[in-house]
């Protein structure tokens, strides 16, 4: 029954996720066509198929690794009452935005540490190495570090007694925002200003990409945008300009790394690479 109950849900999850990420994804890639914020220095066919196929490929690799999903999971302990939530006994409402929060927290702690620890570094320089940064670029990660990354969501979920459907809205947000701040989209400053104090922008985010460690070393966040200027990781604006910043790292920019088998070996090339020096 409980195996029942498992891929029913994550069945659904994966319908909700599905949709709306295609959507989102879907969506900004018509913006950044129409309205592109720079220009692209690869096609989309030279760059795309590895991109994607990397998704494909995590996603397959989840499925076999895990016997259930992170909101199955969730469900589960939900039910049993596990967790700091749990014990709390706070409206279902305030639960609810509590384990957004803090999920949020998480998945920002968590990616500056795959800056600061080398091994970790290996790791994610994979999704930082793209010569240019567009929608799928949101996508692009390395099978170890998603693999990483569940293990770290699932013992926060364990211990936070994160409501499943608190993990759900997580999972999509996450998501879909990844898409959005990922896009080439030029955005209006005036929406890019109204936003930016709430969520991450592309723009804002687009800063992250840049080769100069003392930027892709700064703005940290996903979702929320209040981590990094809470935390003193916050720049908001490039040392030369949106147009002028050169996106990717000083390694890795040779075609043949937009390969998805050199893309996967990436981790164990240049072992003189080391993550790049924390800022002043």
């Amino acid at each position: 029954m409980i195996c029942t109950m498992n891929d029913a849900l994550y069945s659904t999850e994966l319908v909700v996720r599905t949709s709306v990420a295609a959507g989102v994804f879907a969506l900004m890639a018509l913006w950044e066509w129409l309205a592109p914020r720079r220009p692209r220095t690869a096609p989309r066919a030279a760059r795309w198929p590895s991109n994607l196929g990397l998704v494909a490929l995590n996603t397959v690799l989840l499925r076999l690794l895990m016997p259930t999903s992170l909101v199955a999971f969730a469900s589960l302990l939900e039910a049993g009452g596990w967790g700091l939530l749990g014990l709390m006994a706070l409206p279902m409402w305030l639960e609810f935005l509590v384990a957004l929060v803090l999920l949020d927290l998480l998945i920002y702690g968590q990616h500056v540490l795959f800056h600061r620890v080398p091994w970790l570094w290996r790791l994610h320089r994979m999704h930082h190495a793209d010569t240019d940064i567009d929608v799928t670029n949101g996508l692009r990660f390395h099978p170890l570090e998603i693999v990483l990354s569940m293990g770290i969501k699932l013992i926060a979920v364990a211990v936070l007694g994160a409501p499943a459907m608190a993990v759900l809205a997580f999972e999509v947000i996450l998501n879909a925002l990844a898409v959005f701040n990922h896009a080439n989209a030029r955005l209006p400053d005036g929406l890019d200003r109204a936003l930016r104090p709430w969520v991450v922008t592309p723009d804002m985010h687009r800063i992250h990409h840049s080769w100069l460690p003392a930027e892709h070393h700064r703005n940290f966040g996903f979702n929320l945008s209040v981590w990094d200027r809470w935390f003193g990781t916050y720049v908001a604006e490039p040392s030369q300009g949106q147009l002028g910043m050169t996106i990717g790292l000083r390694d890795f920019r040779e075609p043949e790394w937009r390969r998805i088998d050199r893309l996967l070996m990436q981790p164990w090339a240049s072992p003189t690479a080391r993550p790049p020096a924390p800022p002043a």
